[in-house]
């Protein structure tokens, strides 16, 4: 659906060199205009989004990309971002174009890209395109050519035909189910019928009027797998495990009031958050559980980066800029504390000993992984808001205990 998050899409990242028909096609597996397509080289320049519904798939995101083979100045910072969308992308296409083995080109670019695609271990689709600008003889000679340079499988499309858009979807419909199924929220740790009760302060960070993504995917998650979800605010708690007789089958609270909600509940009734129901998600729970522990290893003096994946006006009580910082200053004494916002992840992690990131709700489990793995790279212990804070409370093992088994 069109109001589905792009952290939950399967991003599909389309590649190759400027003209090779990259903006036609999305255009045309769309149904939309939505890249400028023109005979003049490099119109693509800023990724292009486009989210949608490709069936039966479900929610997608298309990202066009400029080409990889501009080599003016300005081309070489197009090739910057189109790299970024490495870190981010599920599947890649590869389009390659008749007229590039027509002009008798070697495929230097096109065999580089693959390499960067082969490292992030992410399926790819090479595409020939605009096949209707030869012959079916020589058509086959140009797709021979290619296999045997690249060693894979090359599927032979022209945007202008029909038939050519359902072997793209066909070849996606291979991949894509694999990938949505990857992402677990709590659905798989519940039984029908089981009593989950949620609480969901409505401090001033809540957005007016609804509540918070992960809220509502969680919600939906307990619903599609048979549970039945009950939602107070923190003010309501008592009076919602009386609805339970003090037993629900699990309790997943805002990680901000773990310590209020830990107090009140007996100690053998299951408990998690939001936030670590996202962090099992979209990343790796023994990553984050092993470093959230490496809290208790910091000292005066030490460098911690706090990340979030979206930008937003800072509020009074804000978890990022303000409660975090106190409850680690309070628990360790003076740290240098740096927070950080957006898309693009820091370049020097290096310097930090620790970094504590969001719940990744906003980003897909392939850009959190690869966040996760530039801090193990340089050796940076990596935790999320909902981890930190458990274990700063002392609580971590306990709401971890619905996931020891991973």
């Amino acid at each position: 659906m069109v109001d589905t998050p792009r952290g939950n899409r399967v991003h599909i990242a389309i590649y190759g060199r400027t003209n090779a028909g990259k903006s036609s096609l999305i255009n045309r597996i769309t149904n939309q205009n939505i890249s400028l397509v023109s005979k003049m080289r490099g119109t693509t320049t800023d990724p292009v989004y486009k989210a949608m519904e490709l069936l039966p798939i479900g929610p997608v995101l298309f990202i066009d990309t400029a080409g990889i083979d501009d080599i003016t100045e300005l081309g070489k910072l197009r090739i910057e971002k189109t790299k970024e969308i490495l870190n981010k992308m599920d599947i890649a296409l590869l389009i390659i174009s008749t007229e590039v083995i027509l002009e008798n080109k070697e495929l230097n670019y096109e065999k580089e890209w693959l390499r960067e695609i082969k490292k992030r271990e992410k399926p790819f689709i090479v595409i020939l395109n605009k096949i209707d600008l030869v012959s079916e003889q020589k058509l086959c000679e140009i797709k021979k050519r290619i296999e045997e340079e690249l060693s894979c499988e090359v599927s032979s499309v022209s945007a202008s035909r029909e038939e050519s858009i359902k072997i793209i979807k066909s070849k996606l419909l291979k991949y894509a189910p694999k990938i949505l199924a990857e992402e677990k929220l709590i659905g798989d740790k519940i039984k029908i019928g089981d009593r989950v009760l949620l609480v969901a302060p409505q401090d001033i960070q809540a957005p007016k009027g609804r509540l918070i993504l992960p809220q509502v995917q969680v919600i939906r998650d307990i619903l599609d797998n048979g549970g039945i979800p009950t939602i107070v605010t923190l003010d309501n708690l008592e009076e919602g495990l009386n609805i339970f007789q003090g037993k629900p089958d699990l309790v997943i609270t805002d990680s901000q009031v773990f310590k209020n909600v830990d107090k009140v509940l007996s100690k053998d009734v299951l408990l998690t958050s939001f936030s670590i129901i996202m962090a099992r998600a979209k990343g790796d729970l023994n990553i984050l559980y092993n470093g959230a522990k490496k809290i208790n290893d910091l000292k005066i003096g030490d460098r911690v980066l706090i990340a979030e994946a979206c930008t937003h006006h800072q509020l009074k009580g804000d978890i990022a800029r303000e409660k975090l910082p106190m409850l680690l200053r309070k628990k360790i004494g003076s740290l240098q504390i740096d927070n950080y916002s957006g898309k693009d992840f820091p370049e020097d992690i290096s310097k930090y000993n620790l970094v504590i990131h969001c719940g990744s709700c906003m980003l897909n489990k392939t850009e959190t992984i690869n966040r996760l793995g530039t801090c193990s790279e340089n050796k940076v212990a990596v935790t999320n808001f909902g981890m930190a804070i458990a274990e700063i409370n002392g609580i971590l093992d306990r709401v971890m205990e619905i996931f020891k088994k991973e």
